[in-house]
């Protein structure tokens, strides 16, 4: 395997072939889950449906949660690939790729098998694989940053063209979550300045080719979508910035070491590899003073200290800050992979160089500990819930509890019998067949948390003219499957993240269950969706009803008409 290594080319190929086959085999086997995927599959639907790219619409109404680039990617993937499931999950599965590589290239300078093992470890990573396959903006977001963080610092240390990468990537990440694309680089960048005593880099990061590539790609847009929408600028950077990182709002608090736990487990199967990694990262802080002694200027390449002192710095900085927010959900951590893949796929690199059998054992055993233990939670808990019988449950958990358990224990059995290499090469396999494992936990939550099957109801029997109702619910996949609005049905106040669209438009398909029950007795066909329970609301007001079908498994959700046969023959 050492000829594989003697270059770039091949390995950074077969690192992309793996992943690219990984992450889009079965990409779109299963239905849009809700409420996430349904949302960040319509707004983009939507836009295609209007034609407007300028403003972001959410079921008919402004959405100025995010920023639009995401909406504009997705759009363009389902425009190209159609309105599918697979179109709709391609951006997060190529940026997760785009991710992965770059990670690669920040690994490149300790040679192809280091930076091999650090996309791997990123890519194959329990969190990161799985954000691949799940239709949200933080992977791209992550990707982003990885771009703007190591173009600003290989632009600052000898190579100014780099910087031009770092303004890019600062600016599609802006455009893809707000403040944050701008805010963490900067944190990091001057954290890194003054702890290398590098002052003069505070300055050299200023490159005008920079700023004018960072306003010509981000500044467009927001001066557009505020010209449209004098509403935009104190929502998005007041409500959606400020207040949710310092407030409550949001309904997302945890505790301040939630992403703890979420980074251990989130990077099986190579958990003890990462904290190999950041003791070596660690300790490679005992050679800053020589690395400043020894560079000849600010301008001059990062010594090891100082590379280890920017990537502790990435993921330390973005962990903090996340941290510290009051509003706090898993995806949140992904911008931490890449740098940890690089501490951590070095220094497992250094261990199959220098044959250390000592230290790699304790590495295979930090990640059998973590497969294990998650293993064992897998064995327990179909027979620990209530949700739904454990034979149910049984044929998702038991393949992988199976297949950590192999993870965890084979590379450590090759490794005590002192065939490093090889016991490496089967975490490597184990850690894509880990993933391959998982695609049967996304079809499982494709059935319990997807309206698809709700939608091929009403799609059986809505006429064009009908009117399609979600009671007191808003089942966001229900307007990318059916390609029509939906009518919402709650009280005042109640309609969650399309209060402020709803709000500021005051569109007629916004109703209250009073109006809902003149619109049921009137003389269009009405098709709602609605709890089991909620149907005892219909009956207290005196709608009479017909059920047309209900989906078991996605919460008994059940469609009733007002029609006394039906609307299609």
């Amino acid at each position: 395997m050492n000829g594989f290594f003697r270059s770039h080319a091949r390995p950074f190929a077969l690192l992309l072939a793996l992943l690219g086959l990984l992450y889009f085999w079965r990409l779109g086997d299963h239905g849009l889950l809700e409420p996430d995927e349904g949302r960040y599959s319509e707004i983009p639907r939507e836009m295609l449906a209007t034609g407007d790219w300028v403003t972001p619409r959410l079921n008919g109404v402004k959405y100025f949660e995010k920023p639009v680039l995401y909406y504009w990617m997705s759009a363009l993937s389902l425009r190209t690939l159609g309105e599918t499931e697979l179109a709709a999950r391609a951006v997060p599965a190529l940026s997760a790729l785009g991710g992965a590589a770059l990670t690669y290239v920040a690994a490149a300078p300790h040679g192809p098998r280091g930076a091999f093992l650090s996309g791997l470890m990123v890519g194959t990573s329990l969190v990161w694989f799985a954000l691949a396959h799940i239709t949200l903006t933080d992977m791209a977001l992550a990707t982003f940053l990885t771009l703007a963080f190591y173009g600003l610092y290989r632009g600052v240390t000898g190579n100014r063209r780099w910087l031009l990468a770092g303004y890019a990537g600062m600016a599609l990440a802006l455009l893809t979550k707000g403040l944050i694309g701008v805010v963490l680089p900067g944190m990091v960048g001057v954290a890194w300045a003054l702890g290398t005593r590098r002052w003069s880099l505070l300055w050299r990061a200023f490159s005008l080719p920079g700023i004018l590539v960072f306003l010509a790609l981000a500044g467009p847009w927001f001066a557009l979508v505020m010209l449209r929408n004098p509403d935009f600028a104190w929502f998005f950077f007041v409500h959606e910035h400020f207040l949710r990182y310092a407030t409550l709002n949001a309904n997302r608090y945890q505790p301040g070491w939630f992403f703890l736990p979420i980074l251990l487990l989130g990077f099986l199967p190579w958990t003890g590899n990462l904290l190999q990694g950041l003791r070596d990262g660690l300790a490679a802080l005992r050679g800053l003073g020589a690395d400043r002694r020894l560079r000849e200027d600010d301008e001059a390449p990062a010594g090891p200290g100082e590379e280890a002192l920017f990537l502790l710095l990435w993921a330390g900085v973005v962990l903090l800050f996340f941290s510290v927010s009051k509003s706090k959900l898993v995806p949140y951590i992904l911008p931490v992979f890449p740098p940890l893949g690089v501490l951590a796929g070095t220094a497992l690199d250094r261990i199959l160089a220098d044959r250390d059998r000592r230290r790699l054992l304790w590495g295979l055993a930090g990640n059998g500990a973590v497969c294990l233990l998650l293993g064992a939670a897998l064995l327990l808990y179909p027979h620990h819930q209530d949700r739904f019988a454990p034979e149910v449950l049984a044929p998702v958990s038991l393949p992988l509890a199976a297949v950590l358990g192999a993870v965890g224990i084979l590379p450590f059995l090759a490794g005590l019998r002192r065939k490093i290499g090889g016991a490496v090469l089967l975490l490597c396999l184990g850690s894509l067949a880990m993933g391959i494992t998982f695609k049967g936990l996304f079809d499982f939550y494709g059935q319990i948390r997807s309206a698809k099957g709700v939608a091929a109801i009403v799609a059986r029997h809505a006429t064009p003219d009908a009117v399609v109702a979600d009671y007191r619910d808003y089942d966001q996949g229900l307007a990318f499957y059916l390609k029509r609005r939906i009518t919402l049905v709650n009280d005042p106040g109640g309609f969650g993240e399309l209060s402020f669209g709803q709000r500021a438009e005051n569109p007629d398909w916004f109703v209250t269950p009073e109006e809902f029950a003149r619109i049921w007795r009137g003389p269009k066909p009405v098709l709602a969706v609605a709890d089991p329970e909620k149907l005892e609301e219909f009956r207290r007001m005196g709608l009479t009803f017909r059920v047309l079908g209900s989906d078991p498994l996605y919460y008994g959700k059940t469609v009733v008409t007002n029609q006394k046969t039906e609307a299609l023959p």
